[in-house]
């Protein structure tokens, strides 16, 4: 199998989408630091409570796997996910005032809700492969739209409330991450069907699209 195969695949399926996060203004707004910051405050704390939910679909993972290295793998980001990318958000919370108990008493929103129970319904009655392409749309747009941001909005990282945000998704220790989530994809996709790969396919675009109605949500900050 050539490298990366199966993630080009997924990727390749979604392109559109992707493309779409790009001119979406509130993804703009954090860009050019134009972005309101109530807007953004909401937007912080839906996605807090998303990476819970987050967290429990790799630790389905870790359920799921047989291979104890497997096993570690997707435990590891247990542990990233609830020590390390919710760092970017306590700094945010502590900048905003506002405690983790308060963050973790905010309402869900209908599209958070949705995004994390399609995943969280993948992760139960799917295998390792498809929890993979399930968690992996959100790991890989993000170090996609940061990476846009930087190369064309130089600035962007230097913003003084917006570069953390920027930075924190478009360091070489993020990408770094994410290409060990991509060669876990390819390892557990190795040997599939074409009808197991559509599958994997049909779990990302359906991720995909759950990620614009994010962006959308918290650019109307409709709950």
């Amino acid at each position: 199998m050539k490298n990366n195969q199966t993630t080009e695949r997924l990727l390749a399926a979604s392109r559109s989408i992707w493309e779409g996060y790009l001119s979406h203004p509130f993804v703009r707004g954090i860009a050019d630091g134009s972005l309101d910051a109530q807007k953004f405050r909401f937007y912080l704390l839906q996605d807090y409570l998303y990476l819970f939910d987050y967290a429990k679909v790799f630790a389905q993972g870790v359920v799921k796997s047989r291979e104890p290295a497997v096993m570690r793998v997707f435990a590891s980001y247990v542990a990233s996910i609830l020590n390390g990318e919710m760092e970017i958000h306590r700094g945010y919370m502590k900048r905003l005032g506002i405690t983790e108990e308060q963050a973790e008493s905010v309402k869900p929103s209908l599209s958070n809700l949705s995004y994390t129970a399609y995943m969280r319904a993948v992760a139960a009655e799917e295998g390792p492969a498809e929890i993979m392409a399930a968690v992996l749309s959100c790991a890989l747009s993000y170090e996609y739209i940061a990476k846009w941001i930087v190369q064309n909005y130089p600035d962007a990282d230097k913003h003084a409330f917006y570069g953390e945000w920027v930075q924190g998704y478009a360091c070489d220790a993020y990408a770094q991450e994410n290409q060990r989530l991509t060669a876990l994809m390819e390892q557990l996709a190795d040997g599939y069907t074409e009808a197991q790969l559509q599958r994997l396919t049909d779990i990302f675009v359906a991720c995909s699209r759950y990620e614009a109605m994010f962006w959308d949500m918290a650019w109307d900050e409709a709950l």
